[in-house]
């Protein structure tokens, strides 16, 4: 999917600290409650975003960790207006330098809707690379409108932050009174404590039906108590709880690239499926990329 456009954020002030071995980074501190709230479909058209062409200043007002590696971040935008960014649409953000000098960017989906006027909230996972958020830039280069996709059945795989447009996903869907999309969420995590946003995944599932979230954690400590699967998603799991590919299904994925390569192919080659997908038959047309 093309890019649209190209914007800015500036973090006035804004710093993390990272925990990694050989570094001087510091310990995060005290882990606060987050959570995205109720199911809200505050849906728009692409190409209504609030930042515009050009590069707009947003300043960093508040920063959470929620996880000891995650960051829930608020930026603020001007004239106390939303962000008016499609759903699912994801933004680029800019920071730090490699050796060269050039800023590393990683791309995020906000996990706040634009029901959220005058800021929004990004999920961000503390890397050493990106330890000074001195500076951040964004552009909304995807655009997937949802719901409304004619899918009676939905599967999403997600891997860590890979939760973000999930969750933006599920506000337009759950929040849809007269949607009934089936969702089926498959969530690998490390560990039992470092799963994001799962308050807000157990809230939900608890209200809606029509919402199953089937957590996966590949690095549990030995002897936990936690009733969730153990490894990482596989053939066995995407076939217990996901739908079967079909005109009616459709699923979305997002995570690291590790992910990627074995469920889908890599995220960057949008009309090809490969691996695990593309083995039990889902095609292009029928899997997102994010």
């Amino acid at each position: 999917m093309a890019a649209t456009s190209t914007k800015e954020l500036t973090a006035t002030g804004a710093s993390v600290t990272t925990v990694s071995a050989g570094s001087d980074a510091t310990a995060p501190p005290p882990l606060e409650p987050w959570s995205a709230g109720a199911p809200t479909a505050a849906v728009v058209p692409a190409g209504q975003c609030a930042i515009g062409e050009d590069w707009t200043p947003c300043p960093l007002l508040e920063r959470l960790w929620v996880s000891k590696d995650t960051i829930v971040v608020t930026f603020g935008l001007a004239d106390a207006k939303p962000l008016n960014l499609s759903t699912c649409a994801c933004v680029l953000a800019r920071g730090g330098a490699d050796a060269a000098g050039e800023p590393f960017v990683r791309p995020y989906t906000p996990v706040s809707t634009n029901a959220l006027a005058g800021k929004f909230q990004l999920m961000m996972k503390v890397r050493s690379s990106l330890s000074n958020w001195s500076r951040q830039q964004q552009r909304d280069y995807l655009t997937i409108s949802l719901p409304r996709f004619g899918a009676k059945k939905v599967g999403m795989l997600v891997g860590g932050t890979g939760i973000a447009p999930m969750l933006q996903a599920l506000h337009a869907i759950l929040g849809t009174a007269d949607d009934a999309t089936e969702v089926t969420i498959l969530y690998g995590s490390r560990s039992s404590d470092n799963i994001l946003a799962k308050a807000t995944l157990d809230d939900w599932s608890a209200s809606h039906a029509q919402l199953t979230v089937v957590h996966v954690l590949s690095h549990e400590p030995e002897g936990s108590a936690s009733p969730h699967a153990r490894g990482f998603i596989d053939e066995k799991l995407v076939e217990d709880h996901l739908p079967k590919p079909g005109d009616d299904a459709l699923l979305f994925v997002c995570g690291p690239p590790p992910l990627y390569d074995a469920l889908c192919g890599p995220r960057g080659e949008a009309d090809a499926v490969t691996g695990l997908l593309g083995d039990l038959g889902w095609g292009p047309a029928q899997v997102v990329k994010f």
